[in-house]
């Protein structure tokens, strides 16, 4: 493995669906009630459904899967969803990376770790909840909490937490995106929902490979 990586970095900022965790089943069962609950939304919530989607911000996901709803009536109809979302995923959680616990831990003896997602409020807190992660991060910051682009937020940690030399770990082509234009670079979960295929300075087929690359 390439480990010309090491000790560049004093933080990675991780992006959380597809990177830290997967919880489009749980999610896809969540949007499922509440579209059976408003009787105005035409078509099922699948996990391919939600993988789809996966990494756009809340207000855009409801754009594109439900662009024949009203704004009013597609704003209420995410509220619904997002409160069925929180609450399954308070009781259910999403499925752990392999060796993610593990992997935190030796990262964090020589690295702050931060997470930065487009996920709406609380869901953050959710991951931590069920996880018991939350002591390994130094912070977090999500589109729900200024309705702001990712990589506003990713800057936002970056200066919040004096980082020198941050670098971000994600699974999508917006990831990458919204890294590149943060200024921080980028490595590639691959095994996550999306593709990246130029210009990352890394990629990792599973989680468990950033102890040998970082």
């Amino acid at each position: 493995m390439n480990t010309t990586l090491k000790n560049k970095y004093d933080s990675i900022i991780f992006d959380l669906d597809g990177t830290l965790w997967d919880s489009t089943s749980n999610v896809a069962k969540a949007w499922q009630q509440a579209k059976e609950e408003v009787g105005y939304v035409k078509d099922d919530f699948t996990r391919e459904t939600v993988r789809s989607i996966t990494g756009m911000t809340y207000k855009a996901i409801f754009e594109k899967l439900l662009p024949y709803l009203t704004e009013e009536k597609r704003e209420a109809f995410k509220a619904i969803a997002a409160k069925y979302e929180l609450e399954t995923l308070y009781t259910v959680g999403g499925e752990l990376y392999p060796e993610l616990e593990d992997t935190l831990k030796h990262l964090s003896q020589n690295y702050k770790l931060y997470i930065v997602s487009n996920c709406q409020s609380g869901y953050i807190e959710v991951f931590f909840k069920t996880s018991g992660l939350e002591h390994y991060f130094g912070g977090h910051q999500c589109y729900g909490t200024k309705n702001l682009p990712k990589a506003h937020n990713i800057r936002d940690i970056v200066k919040d937490h004096n980082l020198q030399a941050p670098v971000y770990v994600g699974d999508t082509m917006g990831d990458y995106n919204a890294a590149t234009e943060a200024g921080v670079p980028f490595i590639f979960a691959a095994y996550g929902f999306g593709e990246v295929e130029k210009d990352q300075i890394a990629t990792l087929t599973q989680f468990n490979e950033l102890k040998g690359l970082l």
